[in-house]
């Protein structure tokens, strides 16, 4: 729950169809590639963009005899998961075959958890605005190997299977359907990916595929939704069908809304919704028919005869809880509090882990509310125009503090202060030497800031004049007075000494 905030639920997304108006529902299912050095069941290694079939251990290419061994450090990740979305952790899990073929998968089945997976029942909050926000419960989280690649460009005749992805594990996230529109289940998604980094369970990196969603779309009419949160009766609901392997927001929200069209021109002429298995064409903006949906027993399942059933001890999980860092929503809610942010300014500055540890470094003995401004408008502002990230700033905390610290004690100006950044962001330095060597300091003496008051009253009569009679002229004189001093003259004392000087 946002502890520190009163919220209310945003509108289900309404689809006005030719005839009737439709709403949306939405259950996602979210494969994370579990951060971990070697794979579920055998010690290859995990590195992305090797050479292919490189990171393959014999059980990984099934071969004959070999056997699955669990990697103990999954497991803890799939517990901290689990801690982190407030889930249940079972301590009883156990692992099943899933049955199917396909060139990539060697074993002919995946090794998964139907029966007993090892996390229960949690819910994540999905910010949609100040004040607004989803709650998405999640059903469960089980732990699975990955399969390999197909590629299929490499030869206009040929395919190619690359089976360094074979056995890596996941974290395959299911949602309840909650989630109401295309906005929310790209925020949903980012959601997610944010706790996992904090976390530090998957990178989330979804250009290389380690993070990726499964995203189901039905449609209903009005209040048919509300009836199957009263009964649990999935039949208030319309027939769905599963957009598979989606790892892009932009394209998320895309394939839903041309889906829920799909499926509302199918009803409102008279036609059933298929379930079925379905893929994003980003080319052409829809989707199309993967395969019909398959149920649980058409892979025959069965519990998996080479791996005994996983028990876990309360007190390594509770070992696990003690190990969590801050999470997202506890940080925004302190930074709301400590530093008297907006819950805006918060959010951007927790988005990131490396973001919120910069600005906190930053804040320290320095006014919060200048500390984000300075951090979100001029550094985040300037690495975002260069493609940067927060580990590649070339300017420090300190050396940002150090501008900040400069300011609030009267050295410099904002406009100074702009400067400043500029130099240290291409050069690097001390702020305060800097400050210094360049005789970049403000004027604050007031004999030297009422000489230059006088000089431009003199030499402006006219304006004189009219600012007695509309004293909001007086930023005239204000800006020439700056102009005069090279900007370094205080601007307060400028403000104070014109308004006297012109009896406003």
């Amino acid at each position: 729950m946002l502890d520190h905030l009163a919220y209310e639920s945003p509108q289900p997304k309404v689809i006005a169809g030719a005839k009737d108006d439709w709403e949306l529902v939405i259950g996602m299912e979210i494969h994370a590639q579990v951060s971990s050095n070697a794979k579920l069941f055998s010690g290859a290694s995990t590195k992305f963009g090797a050479e292919p079939n490189s990171n393959v251990a014999f059980v990984d290419s099934a071969m004959p005899g070999m056997l699955p061994v669990i990697n103990e450090f999954c497991v803890e990740q799939a517990v901290r998961t689990g801690l982190g979305l407030k889930a249940e952790i079972n301590l009883f899990s156990a692992f099943d075959r899933k049955n199917y073929f396909y060139p990539d998968l060697p074993q002919g089945y995946q090794i998964s958890q139907l029966y007993h997976p090892i996390v229960g029942e949690g819910e994540v909050i999905v910010d949609m605005g100040p004040g607004v926000a989803r709650k998405v419960r999640i059903e469960r989280i089980h732990l699975e190997q990955d399969a390999g690649k197909s590629v299929h460009d490499m030869d206009p005749n040929m395919s190619f299977v690359d089976l360094n992805r074979t056995g890596v594990a996941l974290m395959e996230i299911v949602s309840r359907p909650d989630i109401r529109g295309p906005e929310e289940a790209a925020a949903y998604v980012t959601k997610m990916r944010q706790l996992l980094r904090y976390l530090g369970t998957c990178d989330g990196n979804m250009q290389n595929g380690n993070m990726r969603a499964d995203v189901n779309v039905s449609v209903c009419r009005p209040g048919q939704y509300e009836k199957y949160m009263e009964t649990q009766d999935f039949g208030h609901l319309g027939t769905r069908c599963e957009i598979k392997n989606m790892n892009s927001m932009r394209f998320i929200q895309a394939a839903i809304d041309y889906e829920a069209k799909r499926q509302i021109a199918i009803l409102e002429d008279g036609g059933e919704v298929v379930q079925e298995t379905r893929l994003y064409d980003a080319d052409k903006n829809e989707t199309r028919s993967m395969r019909s949906k398959e149920e649980a027993h058409d892979y025959r399942y069965f519990p998996c005869p080479d791996l005994l059933p996983l028990e876990i001890e309360q007190d390594w999980v509770d070992d696990i809880a003690k190990t969590l860092p801050e999470l997202p929503d506890e940080k925004k809610a302190r930074f709301v509090t400590e530093f008297g942010l907006s819950e805006y300014d918060a959010d951007v500055l927790t988005a990131e882990a490396e973001n919120a540890a910069f600005f906190e470094e930053v804040a320290a003995g320095n006014d919060g509310k200048l500390a984000a401004n300075w951090v979100i408008n001029e550094l985040f502002g300037r690495l975002k125009k260069e493609d940067h990230s927060i580990k590649e700033s070339p300017v420090s905390p300190a050396q940002l503090g150090g501008i900040i610290g400069l300011i609030a004690k009267g050295d410099i100006s904002g406009k100074i202060a702009k400067d400043l950044f500029e130099i240290v962001y291409t050069e690097g330095g001390d702020p305060a030497e800097i400050v210094e060597a360049r005789g970049m300091k403000q004027v604050t003496d007031t004999g030297a800031i009422e000489a230059a008051v006088d000089e431009v009253i003199a030499a402006n009569p006219a304006q004189v004049e009219k600012a007695k009679q509309n004293p909001k002229l007086v930023g005239f004189f204000v800006g020439q007075v700056m102009k005069a001093t090279g900007g370094k003259a205080n601007p307060k004392a400028v403000n104070d000494l014109v308004t006297a000087k012109l009896g406003l």
